[in-house]
């Protein structure tokens, strides 16, 4: 473009400093220039006003964006005669990319886990929920709401269906008639306390007489054992339960003989110690060595279920002849050999196993939901077996001519340990059980009790110094054990 400027002062002109008058009158000269060159035969070489400041401001602009300026303090470069056009316009647009800061990477990276997590948690409730609806359900009409937060009570039962078993699994265990025609094994009341983390063990054996409610009573008489109760599903027993000691139920476990076998099964069977070889030909247990030793499913389910235990001493194989009150001892230390079990299997593809055979032979209550089922083992996730409080409630043998050999609560130890496990919990019974003369009796006044006796309530040191409190298990029954321990 010819200007009629003089080449001689054109470096002079690219470093001299930016000047505050304006272009605007220049550029609008500049415009028309450009504008009349876009028109076929317009002149390019038209002369624009203050040509010379326009093309220091263009060097000015492009050199700003520059990495360094020859001869200038402040640091930017000016663009040299030999530049590139367009050079500074990619610097200018790379310079301006959104540059990330260690902030920004470590939110991405926390949400990006986050959104992990919440797909794993997402999934694993799904697969619960996959088993949990897998349970069977009952409803339970005499099952008293729980508090949530607060202690509960479940009854757990041990009834003998052979739903779960195989044929073969089935047959070990024995027809109910081979068994004595028995309707549950285990009656236990588990007393939760979520807040402390412990749990206490209430076995009621199945011998004990109770008033009889409901339509039990014109099928069994006024009195009768509490197995006979069960005849009428776990809802009639559970009324049972609270009209006869007072004991609210909050939920209610039925485990059936293929739920116990499977769960021992999926968690790789479970240790026990036994001091001598042990046999019971009615539930099917054969040992034929002492020591620490594995039981599978069978097994263990033999030791929980035997009744008539014997043991080889000093070459002689000696009787239990404790029935029930055995066989309660040996459930206790199963039930510990089974805790240490879970604990010591936690790979998913054990828990996976455990959880798919839960339901096979286990009925639970419609009203125990999957979030009780996640707090209960979230609560208890550390559990130790060791603080595991196993009662039985005092009773007394007696012998009828049209009952046989029978239980009568033991009053007032009962009412003792009752007071002592659920404290004001324990509500008023409607229906109390009999004495050993047959007449229902309401148990007596113990310290905290809510009930009204002839019976003079004892001071607290009294009531803890006469506190009753389970034997130990005799030295020849199985518990559990660690191997290599």
């Amino acid at each position: 473009m010819v200007s009629g400027r003089r080449d001689d002062d054109a470096p002079e002109r690219r470093l001299r400093r930016r000047r505050p008058p304006s272009y605007e009158q220049s550029l609008r000269s500049l415009g028309s220039a450009i504008e009349g060159g876009d028109r076929p035969g317009a002149p390019f070489d038209r002369p624009v006003a203050n040509e010379d400041g326009l093309r220091s401001l263009g060097d000015e602009v492009a050199g700003a964006h520059g990495r360094g300026r020859r001869g200038g303090s402040s640091g930017r470069r000016l663009v040299g005669a030999g530049e590139p056009p367009g050079e500074g316009g990619r610097r200018r647009r790379r310079s301006r990319r959104p540059r990330w800061s260690r902030r920004r990477k470590v939110i991405t990276v926390l949400s990006s886990v986050l959104v992990v997590v919440l797909l794993l948690v997402a999934g694993g409730y799904a697969y619960l929920r996959y088993r949990y609806d897998q349970f069977p359900k009952v409803a339970i009409s005499a099952e008293q709401a729980a508090v949530a937060g607060q202690p509960f009570n479940m009854l757990v039962l041990g009834s003998d269906s052979r739903v779960g078993l195989t044929p073969a699994e089935a047959a070990q265990a024995g027809t109910p008639t081979q068994v004595g025609g028995q309707r549950s094994d285990v009656v236990m009341v588990w007393h939760v306390v979520p807040s402390t983390h412990q749990i206490t063990i209430l076995s009621i054996p199945r011998d004990t007489m109770m008033s009889m409610v409901g339509g039990e009573a014109s099928q069994f008489g006024q009195f009768n054992r509490i197995n006979a109760s069960f005849n009428g599903g776990p809802n009639a027993l559970v009324q049972t339960i609270e009209d006869n000691l007072g004991i609210p139920i909050n939920h209610v476990m039925e485990v059936g003989f293929g739920g116990f076998e499977g769960a021992v099964n999926a968690l790789g069977g479970v240790w026990m110690d036994f001091p001598y070889p042990s046999k019971d030909a009615w539930s099917g247990l054969t040992v034929t060595h002492p020591g620490c030793q594995l039981l599978d499913g069978a097994q263990a389910l033999a030791v929980a279920r035997s009744r008539h235990f014997y043991y080889l001493q000093n070459g002689v194989w000696q009787y239990d002849g404790t029935s029930d009150f055995g066989r309660i001892h040996r459930q206790d230390a199963f039930l510990k050999a089974l805790i240490d079990a879970a604990k010591s299997k936690l790979n998913p593809l054990a828990i996976n196993a455990f959880l798919g055979s839960l339901h096979q032979g286990i009925t639970i209550d419609d009203r125990f939901s999957l979030g009780d089922m996640i707090g209960l083992a979230a609560d208890f996730r550390s559990f130790s077996p060791g603080a595991l409080d196993t009662q039985t409630l005092p009773t007394v043998p007696e012998t009828l001519s049209s009952y046989g050999d029978v239980l009568f609560v033991d009053q007032p130890a009962a009412q003792q340990m009752l007071v002592s496990i659920f404290g004001s919990q324990l509500q008023r019974p409607t229906q109390p059980p009999p004495d050993t003369n047959l007449v229902s009796t309401p148990p007596p006044s113990v310290g905290g009790s809510p009930h009204t006796a002839a019976a003079v309530t004892p001071s607290p040191a009294t009531a803890a110094a006469t506190q009753p409190a389970s034997p130990p298990p005799p030295s020849f029954d199985p518990t559990a054990c660690s191997p290599g321990g």
